[in-house]
Parts: structure tokens; C-alpha cells; sequence
């Protein structure tokens, strides 16, 4: 049977509709390696934005960290330059550290907002993530092995390694994307969550502010999350990103009127080697405290009860002690220590610097058999 015959008219349909397929790009764009990397911006965990759909909670984001229209390639052919009388948009991108989320602000001046289809034709931020940067082919087409059956690249391969979102702009009687492959509870919390303002009804320009944020996995399978493996996000970590902005301006029409692509490669939907780094970033100097304590630890041996302790303080620091909770003390930045009695201990470390002192206890956290 072939392959056109296995598609469902209804699938086959929204295959066509979707610009990605329906447009037949050139392989690559560029024989010039892309250099380009972006940054991703750092929330204090007590200043994590409210998703809201209002912008005030990223003002502390500064300027560097957006990525406008000058980033953008209309690759398709249909538009010459950007032209911020026709579409203009703003994308920030942060983070939590602790929290294995990425988060978006997307601000878009557009003379003709589309919305008014339920279908795959509407304004669309298409985001693509690959939180490890494996790299590789992400959708069933582009599957390595051209004799796999259709469905079967398509539920165990489709967006499993790294994930494609079509957010809708607005998206208004549907869902506020297409997760787009097998595994469509990505696009819920607690994986993700998205609010949208704007004040214009379909066919007119107006502003839009996007807010929301995803979860990248290294693992995302059609069986559902119970076998999910989410990418752990650390500071100074680069994750694999891009995205394009799909401009429809003519309800009435199937084609899109620009395809607005971060990557210079057109097929970087499909593909996460054709992805951007962007990296990780600290918390800005401005939003740091000058000295903070604080620590881990990890049991070593159980029946020796050997103990290693890691400072993980921030700021500049001269000197360090430690309180074991058990009359010992040592001075020492990474000390292991050997309990003589099994107990809850109560466990401080002192730091000290130019900028002053810090103390952080943690109380129980130690238990020792």
C-alpha cells in the first residue's frame, strides 16, 4: 500500500495546510556555518514570572536578551526584508533555576491578524526544542530508516528527542498549540502553560503578548509521561532552539504570506542539527545577593557513615566552616566527615567574605543509620 493511501484524508489535509509541507524549500540556505548563539535569561526564584499574558513581570529583562525581526530570514521568498508595518515581533527567553522549564515572552505587531480557522491556518510562533542538543531528524518523514512503516516512525520517533510546538496567534475556539507528534499531553500542565492578551478581532492589526512556558525532554513517548525523561536544565548549559513565525494574511487563501525562520536552514522543524545554542545564563550581577550560603551532600558509605559535604555558595568567599551537628567542626570547602552515631543532625555552614558573612543550616536533612 502506499504511502498516500496509509494518510487519512483528514491528516493528509492538515499535512497540506501546514506551511512547512506545503512550501518546497531548498535543502539549506546557507553554505556558511551558523555561528549565532542567544542567551536565555535568569529569573530569581522568588520572581518567577506569573503567566498572565501581560509583559510588566519581564521588565527586569534586559535589552540583550530579545531577539527581534534583524535575527529573522523570511525564507520562503515572499517578503524582500522585514517590514515592521506588516509584522513585527520580540521573543525573550528565561528561566528558573531548579525548574526544568523554559520560559517565553513573544510581543507581535501584525497588520492582518488570521485566526478565525480551527484548522492549521492561523498566525502561528512555531518553536522547536532539543533540551540536549542530540541533534538529528525529529518527525516521522525525515526518519533515518526510509522502510519504517509511516505510523510506526510516527509514534515511536515524531517528537520524542526533541519537540516542535505550533502556537497559535491568538489561538481562539482551540487549543493554544499543536505539540506537534505523538505525544500531545506535552502541551499541559504540568509540562506547560500558556496566556495570551490581545484586542482585535480577525482580520485586523493590533499588539499580541504571548506568555507561556514549555518543558524540553530528552524522552517525551506516546505512551504518556510515565516513562518521560525531562532535560534538566543547569546554568551554563546550552539548549538547541529555534523558531519561526508563520504570517497568514488572507483568510480566504491556504498559503501563508511569510515564513519568518531563526535558523538559516528552512527545515530546522524537522530537524534539531539545524537548532541555535542558547545558553543558560546566570542571574544578572544586579539581581544577585553579594554572599549566600549554601550546600549539598551525598552518603558515601552507609556502614562507615562517611558523609561528603559540597559547598555550593555563591559570591566571594575567603573562609568556610562547618558544624556537623555532632560537636565536629571543620574548615575545609568540600569536607567529608565520619559520623560515630546513627541520628538527625543538625548540619551549618559559615561562609565569610569582603562582602560579609552567611549562614545556612539545614536541619534533619543528614540522617544517619
Amino acid at each position: 500500500m502506499s504511502l498516500m493511501k496509509r494518510l487519512c484524508p483528514i491528516f493528509l489535509s492538515s499535512l497540506l495546510a501546514m506551511s512547512a509541507w506545503a512550501q518546497t524549500p531548498p535543502a539549506s540556505t546557507t553554505a556558511v556555518p551558523d555561528t549565532r548563539s542567544f542567551k536565555i535569561f535568569q529569573f530569581p526564584a522568588d520572581r518567577i514570572p506569573r503567566i498572565d499574558g501581560k509583559a510588566d513581570d519581564w521588565a527586569m529583562v534586559p535589552e540583550s536578551y530579545t531577539v527581534g525581526m534583524d535575527q529573522l530570514i523570511e525564507d520562503s521568498g515572499k517578503q524582500p526584508k522585514a517590514d515592521p508595518k506588516n509584522l513585527d515581533v520580540k521573543v525573550k527567553v528565561a528561566w528558573v533555576k531548579g525548574l526544568n522549564r523554559l520560559y517565553f515572552l513573544y510581543e507581535a505587531y501584525d497588520n492582518y491578524w488570521d485566526f478565525a480557522r480551527p484548522d492549521l491556518h492561523n498566525d502561528t510562533f512555531e518553536i522547536v526544542v532539543d533540551g540536549d542538543q542530540s541533534g538529528g531528524p525529529l518527525i516521522d518523514r525525515f526518519h533515518p530508516n526510509k522502510n519504517l512503516d509511516k505510523w510506526d516512525a510516527y509514534f515511536s520517533f515524531h517528537g520524542v528527542h526533541a519537540q516542535n510546538y505550533h502556537i497559535f496567534t491568538p489561538a481562539e475556539g482551540k487549543d493554544w498549540t499543536l505539540a506537534w507528534g505523538s505525544q500531545p499531553w506535552i502541551k499541559r500542565l504540568p509540562y506547560a502553560n500558556a496566556a495570551t492578551s490581545y484586542n482585535f478581532k480577525p482580520g485586523e492589526s493590533g499588539r499580541l503578548t504571548l506568555e507561556f512556558w514549555i518543558t524540553p525532554f530528552d524522552y517525551a513517548g506516546s505512551e504518556g509521561p510515565q516513562r518521560a525523561v525531562e532535560t534538566p536544565l543547569t546554568e551554563g548549559k546550552n539548549v538547541g532552539l529555534c523558531w519561526a513565525i508563520i504570517d497568514y494574511d488572507d483568510v480566504k487563501s491556504e498559503k501563508n504570506n511569510g515564513f519568518w525562520n531563526l535558523s538559516k536552514e528552512h527545515t530546522m522543524y524537522g530537524n534539531a542539527s539545524y537548532l541555535l545554542p542558547f545558553r543558560l545564563m546566570p542571574l544578572e550581577t544586579s539581581l544577585k545577593k553579594a554572599l549566600t550560603a549554601d550546600w549539598s551532600f551525598k552518603l558515601l558509605d552507609e556502614k562507615r557513615r562517611l558523609v561528603a559535604f559540597q559547598d555550593n555558595s555563591e559570591g566571594k568567599i575567603t573562609s568556610w566552616k562547618w558544624e556537623f551537628g555532632d560537636g565536629t567542626t571543620s574548615t575545609e570547602q568540600h569536607p567529608i566527615h565520619a559520623y560515630q552515631q546513627p541520628g538527625l543532625y543538625v548540619v551549618t555552614l559559615y561562609v565569610q567574605g569582603p562582602d560579609g558573612q552567611a549562614r545556612r543550616a539545614k536541619v534533619w536533612d543528614v540522617a544517619i543509620r
